[in-house]
């Protein structure tokens, strides 16, 4: 991970301390979409994003249903949250494994519980699936802007590094990004803190002038209550999930987020 090595290992009395105080200084009104908070969007120096506010993940969807016709939209939702279940209970649990075994494991399981053979060529066709996701069409020009107005920019993201760098590179937007920091560094997936604060320490920056780009609402909850300000790419319109916190500001897009940072 760019040669950073990272040993914060809190205890979980330290995880709840700081999960405690950042829920303190939660507005408890919420905002509005765009809204800037105290600090102001122009003061933001860095952008930490997650990947898939960049790329879109429905290509796994279309994937499925190429081989499974009439049963993709099922089953890639089986996959998706298992995946997601996986890596929290293993982070939970300190039995970390990579993203790409977390993914195996939970297609293994979908594919058991309905029932369906789950043959060597159809999973590693599946699993390569996340290798050739393509960007929105917003986020090319989104990025650049924004790094060319001087913010620096990182990938704080589940995937595996090599992944992050494929992915990138396939986009032709390598140069973009100063960090690809992968939970691999901290062995713990989001939200938990040490994942969020592989971006404070890589960035060298204090953590109210570094904006996280969420794409789910639990991560935007998750990098809100670790204390950095928070912008909800929220592409599907989903409800704000029920976890005390709320983002600092809200839009659909990477150009609302560049809005956001450069007002």
């Amino acid at each position: 991970m760019d040669g950073m090595t990272i040993t914060f290992a809190p205890t979980r009395r330290e995880v709840l301390k700081i999960a405690g105080a950042t829920l303190a200084i939660s507005t408890a009104d919420g905002t509005a979409a765009l809204a800037e908070t105290e600090t102001g969007g122009s003061k933001a120096k860095a952008i930490g994003f997650d990947a898939f506010t960049i790329f879109d993940p429905r290509s796994i969807e279309a994937a499925v249903e190429d081989i499974f016709p009439g049963k993709g939209k099922e089953l890639a939702a089986g996959w998706r949250t298992r995946l997601f279940e996986y890596t929290w209970l293993r982070t939970l649990n300190r039995t970390y494994v990579d993203f790409r075994q977390v993914s195996e494991d939970a297609l293994k399981f979908v594919f058991k519980a309905a029932d369906i053979e789950l043959t060597p060529n159809v999973r590693e066709t599946l699993l390569d699936a996340f290798a050739h996701l393509k960007p929105y069409p917003d986020s090319a020009k989104a990025l650049k802007t924004m790094r060319q107005a001087g913010i620096r920019l990182a990938y704080v993201s589940d995937l595996t590094q090599g992944l992050l760098k494929a992915i990138t590179a396939n986009a032709g937007a390598t140069d973009l990004f100063e960090h690809f920091l992968s939970t691999d560094a901290v062995q713990a997936f989001k939200p938990d803190p040490r994942a969020y604060q592989m971006a404070e320490m890589a960035f060298g920056l204090p953590r109210e002038t570094i904006v996280f780009a969420a794409f789910g609402g639990w991560d935007a909850a998750g990098a809100k209550s670790f204390g950095l300000r928070t912008f909800w790419v929220n592409r599907f319109n989903a409800p704000l999930e029920e976890l005390g916190v709320k983002p600092d500001a809200t839009g659909e897009t990477l150009v609302d987020l560049a809005n956001y940072v450069m007002p």
